[in-house]
This record gives C-alpha cells, sequence and structure tokens, in this order.
C-alpha cells in the first residue's frame, strides 16, 4: 500500500522577495514537503526525548557513556575517507551567508568556509531566502555586491576557493513562514539543508566538490540517525551516489560528548568529522546542570579557558575519538576581530589567537575556526607549522588520552568565581547582540569579538544560574533578580547615551533589554533564548 502523498507547502506572512521564485521553485517546494512528511514526526520524538533526558540529568546531576553502545565504542570500524575537498581543512572561516560574507569567506584564503543558518543568521525570511540564492549564485560565479561607501566585492577569478560547508538552523527551530495544510511549520533544519541540496548537489558535484553540511546542536547519536536516514533519502530523491554527502557534527552539547563514537558510526558512510563549539558546550553544562549546585557553577565565560580541565577532556577525547574512526577532528572559534584603531589591542588579542591554535594544532587537530579573513594566516601559521605539506593529522592516534565520564564535567576543579565584570558582560553582549539579532544581523561584532546566538545563551544562562545558585561575589554582594534588573537598567541607560536618542529609538533596545530580563529571571528556564525571539523577529 502506498503512503499518501505529503501535502503541498504555502508560504505564510511573508513579503515576496527578489528573485525568490529562483530558490522556491514548484520542485524544490515538493522536495521540502516529502521530507517534512518523512522526517519532522521523528523529529519531534527526539525533541521530546531530549526533554526526557534533562529531566533525568536534573534526578541525578550525572552522565556517563551509554551502556547499550559499548560494542559500538569497542568495536573496529572507521568512517568513509574524506573526499579531496575536505582533505585539507586546517583553516576554517565562519560567517552569514548574505552577500559580502559570502564573498569574502570564499575570498579569504581559507580551505573551507561554514555558511552558517544558524548562530550566525537570525532566522528573517530575508535571511532564510536570498541566502541560498548568494551561494547559487556564487557557484555560478555571478555574484557581486557594492556597499554603501562605493566599494566593490568579487569573486578572485582563481579557482581555488573556500570549500563550502553549510550549517542549517537546530533541529528545535521552526521556519513559520513556510507551513503545510494542517498550518504545521517546516522545521528549519529541513527548509535549510532541502533548498541547499536540491538546488547545489548535483551542481557541486559536477565541480569535483559535494553538498557538504555541518550539524548543530546535537544531542545523541539518535538525532544523528535521523540525519543519515534523510541523507540516504535525499541523495536516492535527487538521483546523486550515495556518500555524495558529508556531515561535520559539532560537539557542543555535553549529552553529545557522550556518544562522539556513536555519532561518528551512525553518520559513517556520510561522516567527516567533529567539531569542538565551545560557547555552545558550556551554554549546553549550564542548562543542562543549571539546578545541580554549586558544583556546577561556571565563573565569568572569558575566565573558562580551554585549558580548564575539563575543557581539556572534552577536547582530547574529541582528537581521539575522531582519528581513530578516521574523521577529522576540527577546533573552536577565535573570535577576534582585528582592530585598526587600537594596535596593543590587537597585539594582545593575536598572541591568545596564536596560543589557542598552536595548543590545537599541537594537540592532534586537523584544523580549526576563525571568524575574520585577518586571523586566516594566523590560524594557518599555527597549523602549518606541525602539518608541514600533509593535510591533516589523522595517524596521530592520541592513545595516551584516556577520559572518564566524571572528568567531562569537574565543572568544580575550575579556580575561577563569577565576578561582578562578570555578570555587567553578561547583561551587555546579551542586550546588544539580542538588539541587533532582532534587527537580522547574527553575527555581530561586540567589544572586538565577532559573537552570535551562542555567546548570547551562555551569557544569560550564566545569569540564571548565579541566581538560582544563590551566588555571591568576593565582597557578599549577592546575585539577585533585584542587582540583575539593576545592571540591566544601567546598560540601557549607557546605550543611550553612546548612541543618541535617534539612532536609540530607532533600534530594538528596549524589546532586546525586555527579552533578556525575561530569559535570565524567569522562573521556569527557556530552553533555547531563539525560540522567544524568533516570535519578535519581523
Amino acid at each position: 500500500m502506498s503512503t499518501p502523498a505529503p501535502s503541498p507547502l504555502t508560504i505564510v506572512d511573508a513579503e515576496p522577495l527578489p528573485r525568490q521564485e529562483e530558490v522556491l521553485t514548484d520542485a524544490a517546494l515538493v522536495f521540502l514537503a516529502e521530507l517534512h512528511h518523512r522526517f519532522t514526526p521523528r523529529r519531534d520524538e527526539l525533541l521530546a526525548r531530549r526533554a526526557e533526558r534533562r529531566r533525568e540529568i536534573a534526578r541525578t546531576s550525572t552522565l556517563d557513556f551509554l551502556p547499550e553502545t559499548a560494542e559500538v565504542r569497542q568495536g573496529d570500524w572507521r568512517v568513509a575517507p574524506a573526499p579531496p575537498a575536505l582533505e585539507d581543512r586546517r583553516v576554517e572561516i565562519t560567517g552569514p551567508t548574505d552577500r559580502k560574507m559570502t564573498i569574502n569567506a570564499l575570498n579569504s584564503g581559507a580551505r573551507v568556509w561554514l555558511a552558517d543558518f544558524e548562530d550566525a543568521s537570525a532566522p528573517t525570511w530575508e535571511n532564510v531566502i536570498l541566502g541560498q540564492l548568494n551561494l547559487i549564485d556564487a557557484y555560478e560565479r555571478r555574484i557581486d555586491f557594492t556597499d554603501a561607501r562605493g566599494k566593490a566585492y568579487a569573486l578572485r577569478p582563481d579557482p581555488e576557493l573556500a570549500t563550502v560547508v553549510t550549517r542549517p538552523r537546530g533541529w528545535h527551530l521552526a521556519e513559520r513562514h513556510l507551513r503545510d495544510a494542517e498550518g504545521r511549520p517546516v522545521p528549519g533544519a529541513l527548509v535549510d539543508f532541502g533548498l541547499y541540496f536540491f538546488h547545489n548537489a548535483r551542481r557541486l558535484l559536477e565541480r569535483g566538490q559535494g553538498p557538504y553540511f555541518y550539524l548543530p546542536k546535537t544531542e545523541s547519536h539518535l538525532e544523528a540517525r535521523l540525519w543519515n536516514e534523510i541523507f540516504v533519502f535525499a541523495q536516492d530523491h535527487i538521483g546523486v551516489p550515495q556518500g555524495s554527502v558529508r556531515a561535520t557534527v559539532l560537539i557542543e552539547t555535553i549529552t553529545a560528548a557522550y556518544e562522539m563514537d556513536e555519532i561518528l558510526f551512525e553518520l559513517r558512510d556520510h561522516a567527516s568529522g567533529l567539531n569542538a563549539g565551545r560557547w555552545d558546550y558550556l551554554f549546553s553544562i549550564v542548562k543542562n546542570f543549571r539546578d545541580g549546585g554549586s558544583r556546577f557553577v561556571l565563573p565569568d565565560r572569558n575566565s573558562v579557558t580551554m585549558t580548564a580541565p575539563f575543557m581539556r577532556a572534552y577536547t582530547e577525547l574529541l582528537v581521539r575519538t575522531c582519528h581513530k574512526r578516521g574523521a577529522h577532528a576540527i577546533g573552536g572559534m577565535a573570535a577576534f576581530i582585528p582592530s585598526r584603531r587600537d594596535p596593543e589591542v590587537n597585539r594582545v588579542a593575536l598572541e591568545k589567537v596564536r596560543a589557542d591554535k598552536d595548543r590545537e594544532a599541537a594537540d592532534g587537530f586537523d584544523g580549526s575556526w576563525v571568524a575574520h579573513p585577518d586571523l586566516v594566516p594566523v590560524a594557518a601559521a599555527s597549523f602549518d607549522a606541525v602539518l608541514g605539506d600533509r593535510p591533516h593529522q589523522k595517524d596521530r592516534l592520541r592513545e595516551d588520552v584516556r577520559v572518564t565520564a566524571a572528568d567531562l564535567i569537574d565543572v568544580a576543579s575550575l579556580d575561577a568565581r563569577p565576578t561582578y565584570a562578570g555578570l555587567v558582560n553578561a547583561v551587555q553582549v546579551g542586550v546588544r547582540y539580542i538588539e541587533a539579532w532582532l534587527r537580522g544581523a547574527g553575527a555581530v561584532a561586540i567589544f572586538n569579538l565577532m559573537e552570535d546566538a551562542a555567546t548570547a545563551e551562555i551569557s544569560r544562562s550564566q545569569i540564571w544560574q548565579w541566581i538560582n545558585a544563590g551566588v555571591e561575589f568576593g565582597d557578599g554582594e549577592k546575585v539577585t533578580a533585584e542587582l540583575v534588573r539593576r545592571v540591566a537598567a544601567e546598560e540601557l541607560a549607557a546605550i543611550r547615551e553612546e548612541v543618541g536618542e535617534q539612532a536609540f529609538a530607532a533600534g530594538e533596545w528596549q524589546r532586546a533589554h525586555d527579552l533578556l530580563l525575561r530569559v535570565a529571571l524567569d522562573e521556569d528556564y527557556e530552553e533555547f533564548l531563539t525560540l522567544p525571539a524568533y516570535e519578535l523577529l519581523d
């Protein structure tokens, strides 16, 4: 008996965009409807499973490697070999898919560009659809851009542009502008994946590359299994060879850190690596252990470096797991934005970036992320010094690494403690990032750092945790809702003074302030800041 055809999708509450018919073709919408019909029910089950697992963590305040998958961890298996376009990933640049960033990222000299529809992109209809159009135009080499000052941007003529690895939205986010006949929104992940795959899979394969993806916010190997099923179906549906897709999974949730082998195993015919997504990882620790007492309280965000014992455990286990399975291990973000006004700020920051990338290369990572083109040569120098002419160092198996379940959540081993300055910074970053996000910007320069949704998540989550854990600063002042409101009011007044009355009124400052306080102070913790923020997004 044949299954009923999926209902057609309808575009809802969205003003038509220039050239959107090139992206939202009838055939592309049929493909999205099929993905939605086949895979959204399982996605819904897995989101419910996340909630169940979180309740178990709240009850036990611990995590462990899964006993039921011990055979996978102990087994002798490897992922599919990397395709030539993903063999050397020593420097990857990240950023949203607006027209200017698309050109700059492809021209940057990085081996890979993470073309981001997720944390570095606010999911306005314009960003979602025109971002897809920009990628199509880039592959067709018909993309250019002129900014407000008259500066022109165009792709270099040389063919050695960065390889694109596209990051769709996480499973929790819906695309409210695309709905089925029952009015249910299509998951944003399926929209971003489906449109990109439908329009570009064959085009990329003809160019000797392929449809490559970064998978965000994965919390279990069962979620990786769902992605694998989607890949298998999509390749058959479009008529491209199985294994054309390659996926790199961000290990940016604490639960996924206990299932790295299993995640690679589920995706083994399509896997190309794992990435250490540090800010979302910290956010996930706070979120999952937020009611676990003082031993899980994280200090100021900027004092939790990658040399912290529990962060070392996470990254070393990632390298060991990847190399044992023949996959690339990709390091974390260097978020610094070079300053043309302050040479001393530049000097200090570049030293930190260089030390961070030197450490990653020495630890066995095969590449790492930067947020700005000027950092590409800095990161490249660190990896060139270790790799030389080799494309990676997967032969370094790191058999010296021994990581226990307890090591991954040993937050209490940190010497640093929360400070008032850390609270102020969390409020500042939270308000400033959310304001830009509500205006449609997902990658935002704040205090010489490129911030995205992950840093806003850790900021508001730490405020929530510090209040609920009864944190006291060194001077005895306790973190309370009243204190946070006072700091937020002072920040809002300072911003008004900084930007001027007209710019303040034209911005989203008050709504950003109010939303930050809502998600930081409400008794019930909001799972993702972007869920209520999306309701406010025009």
